[in-house]
């Protein structure tokens, strides 16, 4: 990055701060800020984005969390433009908006209980978070304590882990990215965009043919879930690969081989070669030896469901195992709760132990290599979490892995296209699992179109 001016970033940052406060507000006129002032450069940024504020002719208020180490010039400049200072909370100013200055990016743990106080007397308030809600693990998403939950939080020059990884990106609202002029690595958690979809996505060139475009293969379904083979297979029949097989001659899919028919014509019913195995939706008595079949084929696999719980150490096919957090608390041996309280960890610690990638299913899914690689899917809507939507997930990812994808890639696409197709399905409504497979080949067709234009 070019030598800038001493202060420059800070006042860039406090400027798109300064913005991201009035666009919620949605106007200066007669309105009242409260900033939460800490120390450092985030006490700083507040500060100069409330001088900013308080020039457009917003009444601001500031109250001093760490008085002997406030930023001194922002503290000045707050004052020269008219800002208040406070040594409380008036009643009788209610703000509008709180702006969260307490802790930045080095907070480490929840708040302490001075600050945990000030922030709990505001109920109904909308908070603006300054880099990440103050009380949260910024490097783990983890939420340990007291915190601020925050309308939107404004971030400066990337996303930091806090605002992709839950708990913690539950308490960031909307997160607002403000580029500050930053030069900054690649880090080892990030997201997919559209274009980034649209270039992985495998397109069949002008010799194609339904077996070298990839054969995906079914074991799923059982007695008593037999609908779980018919979303599992209709996941996997969303086009990408040219052709899914649904094999019952494990014993646990023979109840749903004609429903199988039935809904999906184009399915080929039987054993035969495939290209990659997806096993475990819908469970059954014989799900141990589906598993034991679908590995001995020596082609990739993805492992849902019951088949999760047959796992014992690393795999010896390139796989991808798909739970939810209650069955990657089984696989680990330690309970749901903690799990669901430091996901990141434990989907890393899942990809080693059987050296494998882990697909954390949840409100932002966690996609996790062996070699600490991190991929986050933030799309899918909260109408997503419905029966039988897991089973279509697990059928789209083997798709894309019969296709030739790694588990890696094949993971991060499957869901990101699931949850594209959840908000297509839905476009801000319920859903259910079959709308969802329904609608992954007009997404794909979307992006693909897009990446010609």
């Amino acid at each position: 990055m070019r030598r800038l001016p001493e202060g420059a970033l800070m006042q860039r940052a406090a400027t798109g701060l300064a913005y991201a406060v009035l666009d919620l507000l949605d106007g200066a006129y007669r309105r009242r800020v409260l900033l939460l002032v800490g120390s450092g450069d985030n006490g700083g940024d507040t500060l100069y984005a409330g001088a900013q504020l308080a020039r457009r002719g917003v009444a601001v208020d500031a109250l001093l969390l760490a008085p002997d180490k406030t930023h001194p010039d922002g503290l000045r400049t707050l004052r020269a433009a008219g800002g208040r200072i406070r040594d409380g909370l008036d009643s009788s100013r209610r703000p509008d908006l709180v702006v969260d200055g307490i802790v930045g990016i080095g907070g480490q743990g929840g708040l302490r209980p001075d600050a945990a106080a000030v922030v709990e007397s505001l109920p109904g308030v909308p908070f603006v978070a300054v880099d990440v809600p103050s009380g949260v693990d910024v490097d783990t998403g983890a939420v340990e304590g007291p915190h601020v939950v925050a309308t939107v939080t404004v971030t400066f020059g990337t996303h930091k882990v806090a605002h992709l990884v839950e708990p913690s990106a539950s308490a960031c609202g909307a997160v607002h990215l403000v580029d500050i002029g930053l030069d900054l690595p690649e880090g080892s958690i990030t997201t997919l965009q559209a274009a980034d979809l649209a270039a992985l996505l495998p397109a069949p060139g002008p010799d194609a043919n339904k077996y070298s475009r990839g054969v995906v293969g079914v074991r799923a379904g059982s007695e008593q879930y037999p609908g779980a083979a018919v979303l599992c297979v209709s996941g996997a029949s969303c086009g990408l690969a040219g052709m899914v097989r649904y094999d019952p001659s494990t014993g646990s899919g023979l109840a749903a081989a004609e429903l199988v028919r039935t809904r999906h014509p184009e399915v080929v019913v039987g054993e035969g070669r495939v290209q990659a195995w997806v096993v475990g939706s819908g469970g059954g008595a014989d799900v141990e030896r589906s598993l034991k079949a679908s590995l001995d084929a020596e082609v990739p696999v993805v492992v849902d469901a019951d088949a999760l719980s047959y796992l014992d150490g690393g795999l010896p096919v390139p796989a991808l195992l798909t739970p939810h957090a209650g069955e990657l608390a089984r696989m680990l041996g330690v309970e749901r709760e903690e799990v669901e309280a430091h996901q990141l960890r434990h989907a890393r610690l899942a990809a080693q132990r059987f050296d494998a990638v882990v697909l954390l299913k949840g409100a932002h899914t966690l996609v996790a290599a062996p070699d600490g690689r991190v991929r986050v899917a933030t799309a899918a809507p909260t109408w997503l979490a419905t029966a039988g939507s897991g089973d279509v997930l697990a059928g789209l990812c083997g798709a894309l892995l019969a296709t030739g994808l790694d588990p890696f890639d094949a993971g991060s696409a499957g869901a990101w296209l699931h949850g594209a197709a959840g908000q297509y399905a839905g476009r801000g409504g319920p859903i259910t699992a079959p709308d969802v497979a329904a609608a992954i080949p007009a997404v794909c067709r979307q992006l693909l179109g897009a990446s010609r234009a």
